[in-house]
């Protein structure tokens, strides 16, 4: 973890941009993102992160992009019937608006291997290959990070994980994201390389977006879409932070449905703080 004497804050842009120039330089990245703490590097940088929390090595990462640049990991020709390009660009600013979300699509060809898995297919190779991607809501200050990041980055490609030690550390069944930076902090001493970019007011960073839990984000399907009753609806990968209901209300203005896909039945529960003294609003 780094060592700054003055702590680096995401609502501060002098911070923001530093920590991005210090990102480019290799270094990781634990941010405020949306309601929770994301860690953030580099695209090549997927086998540093899955290390740096203890996850296999070689498992694939999730991309991340400040608003504007998410479509750009997606292979929009390559979209099943039903779903067109606009309707994609429609989901992803309705979602983008209310809060941090996930998007799955299939993978645009500048994304390396690293960063894609395929679906649909009993082997490498075969059916569809998909990218995941993972916002902070239009309304996070990690906006301006991200944008920093991305352009300090030669290919503007960043991996972005969950901030937490992998479960393959704590032997637990789960591990939730970390929605405190002490807890991050103590949990992630270790990692002298780490950045830590926290969120000013973290009651305040809740606060913002008031239908999302304090858990990984709920991610949304783009690369497959069923009919039912003469409608598209699109799959629901993950329940996480934003409510399924909501998920599907927001689908609904647009004319789509939604669909519960099986890894999606159980939502995601969050951290649990009841043990540890309430984190201060840093000053500034």
């Amino acid at each position: 973890m780094t060592h700054d004497h003055a702590r680096l804050v995401l609502d501060r842009p002098a911070d923001a941009v530093h920590a991005a120039r210090l990102l480019a330089e290799g270094r990781p990245v634990a941010h405020g993102f949306g309601n929770i703490y994301a860690l953030t590097a580099r695209g090549d940088a997927v086998q540093r992160l899955n290390a740096l929390k203890g996850r296999p090595r070689d498992q694939t990462g999730s991309l991340t992009a400040p608003t504007g640049r998410v479509l750009d990991a997606f292979d929009l020709s390559a979209l099943p019937p039903g779903v067109p390009p606009g309707l994609v660009a429609d989901v992803v600013d309705a979602f983008g608006a209310v809060g941090p979300f996930g998007f799955r699509g299939p993978a645009a060809a500048h994304v390396p291997p690293g960063l894609t898995a395929w679906e649909g297919a009993d082997r490498p190779g075969a059916g569809t290959r998909t990218t995941q991607v993972i916002v902070p809501g239009d309304a996070c200050p990690s906006q301006r990070f991200l944008a920093a990041a991305a352009d300090a980055v030669g290919d503007g490609l960043l991996v972005i994980s969950s901030a937490n030690r992998s479960r393959h550390v704590t032997g637990n069944a789960d591990a939730p994201v970390h929605w405190r930076a002490d807890a991050l902090r103590a949990e992630l001493a270790g990692a002298d390389d780490l950045v830590l970019l926290e969120h000013r007011d973290e009651a305040a960073a809740r606060a913002r977006f008031p239908r999302h839990t304090t858990v990984s984000t709920t991610i949304l399907g783009l690369h497959r879409a069923e009919r039912v009753h003469g409608r598209t609806h699109l799959v629901l990968e993950r329940h996480g932070s934003l409510a399924a209901g909501d998920v599907a209300r927001v689908l609904a203005a647009l004319g789509v449905g939604l669909t519960i896909g099986p890894r999606a039945a159980v939502r995601l529960a969050p951290r649990s703080y009841a043990d540890r003294p309430a984190a201060l609003t840093v000053a500034g």
